[in-house]
């Protein structure tokens, strides 16, 4: 008897069977969680992200860029990479230059600087296509301005997020933004700063990636910050 014939013996021997594959639209709707509100989508969100030591700055589209300078001060950081070629990143380098922090950009081939990439960039800045709130997530989508490695590479990740493009799931947010039929080719999916328990189950961040996560949550006018901070 061969090995595939062996194998298949056995699986007759055990009435083994195919399992059927779950109908995707009702199993999600089934098992996907909801909130009563936005506020308490938003609270849970920002709640399980910080459970993983992410931090989150609650800012609104007027003035988002004062508190990414601010926090950059706090952090003693001397450069951050952006891509002033997008919107975001055009506002956030004339904040960062004004404030006397140097920006940086993809201006060469990342062979021809990769070492100085590696050892001398303090932080990477970009956009986000939206959040996921079950998971505590923002959804990263790789592109020539922003590649994967301007989040991955620096130690410390500044990531811009439109809480109004938040999604309950993973499901719901790819269907939300159409990516179930156009997938693009590199989705990142990040829900806290790079971290490995690897060595003696000892818990170290910055191992793979950013040490540090910062999110600076864009809110619209009609929400309070204050509703969304946990009571003491």
């Amino acid at each position: 008897m061969s090995a595939r014939e062996n194998i298949l013996a056995k699986l007759r021997q055990a009435n083994a069977y195919p399992m059927a594959e779950p109908q995707t639209h009702d199993y999600y709707q089934e098992m996907s969680p909801t909130w009563d509100n936005e506020v308490a989508r938003l609270k849970h969100w920002a709640k399980t992200m910080r459970a993983v030591k992410t931090e989150i700055f609650w800012v609104r589209e007027n003035d988002w860029e004062n508190t990414l300078v601010e926090v950059a001060q706090q952090k003693g950081l001397k450069n951050m990479l952006l891509s002033p070629q997008t919107a975001h990143g055009s506002r956030a380098e004339k904040a960062l230059t004004q404030a006397g922090l140097a920006t940086r950009g993809f201006e060469q081939k990342i062979d021809d600087w990769k070492d100085d990439f590696f050892a001398n960039v303090d932080a990477g800045f970009t956009s986000s296509l939206c959040g996921i709130a079950h998971t505590g997530t923002v959804m990263l989508v790789s592109s020539p301005e922003e590649p994967r490695s301007q989040s991955l590479v620096p130690p410390v990740h500044f990531c811009l997020f439109d809480t109004r493009k938040l999604y309950d799931t993973f499901y719901a947010a790819l269907t939300g933004e159409k990516l179930v039929d156009e997938m693009p080719t590199n989705i990142i999916l990040v829900s806290g700063p790079s971290k490995t328990a690897d060595i003696q189950l000892t818990l170290a961040f910055g191992a793979h990636g950013p040490r540090d996560l910062v999110v600076l949550a864009v809110l619209p006018e009609h929400i309070n910050p204050a509703d969304l901070e946990e009571q003491a």
